[in-house]
């Protein structure tokens, strides 16, 4: 059967919003210090770098946007990527391997402690994304998606889901990763956002970042 979006639940989507921007704002401004701390030592880890990462990714109806995140990676990484690409641990579009040789010191730390993401409390004031949704994914993972994938762009991405969640993420195969996010649309609603941000704050604490 057919996914369908959430346009005609008008009640949720404002509560949606309305919790995006009151929590965002909430954590820029209480852990803003955290933000400073975490720029200087990517600034004194690798200098000749930014300390954000900006990225385009795609969002709901295939919408583009700038995906922010604290710098993991050297400088070049992007380029090179391609003499990586045989290495890849996953299935499907999605590329990822566990002992990357391009994360820097501090960025493998900000990514087991999922500190590098903090950024994208800008994206969701924005409102390129939300606080619980189908991650954004890259336009070229999106340009090979079929009929069944592209239903994950039904509604705005997130910054977690079911599939952050699991203890087991990293063994979860991109079909998974899919069934888990067209779940959620069919399921979401308030309290299952809200049960999903409490997980997401053990995965957090408990340092299940990769």
């Amino acid at each position: 059967m057919p996914v369908t979006g959430i346009e005609d639940r008008v009640a949720y989507r404002l509560l949606k919003r309305a919790f995006d921007i009151v929590f965002s704002a909430a954590v820029l401004i209480v852990f803003c210090w955290l933000y400073v701390i975490i720029a200087v030592l990517i600034k004194v880890d690798d200098p000749k770098g930014p300390v954000f990462f900006s990225q385009e990714r795609v969002g709901k109806d295939g919408r583009t946007f700038r995906m922010l995140k604290f710098r993991s990676m050297c400088v070049d990484a992007e380029d090179r990527l391609a003499e990586l690409r045989e290495l890849n641990e996953k299935t499907g579009p999605v590329f990822k391997i566990a002992e990357d040789p391009r994360i820097t010191r501090v960025g493998k730390w900000l990514r087991k402690l999922s500190l590098d993401e903090l950024p994208q409390f800008i994206n969701v004031l924005r409102a390129d994304m939300s606080i619980v949704g189908p991650r954004p994914a890259l336009p070229a993972e999106v340009a090979t998606y079929d009929d069944y994938q592209r239903q994950r762009l039904l509604v705005k991405s997130g910054l977690t889901c079911y599939w952050q969640t699991r203890r087991n993420r990293d063994s979860i195969t991109f079909d998974e990763w899919v069934d888990l996010d067209l779940l959620y649309i069919k399921k979401c609603s308030v309290w299952s956002d809200l049960k999903l941000i409490i997980q997401t704050v053990g995965v957090v604490l408990t340092a299940q970042g990769s």
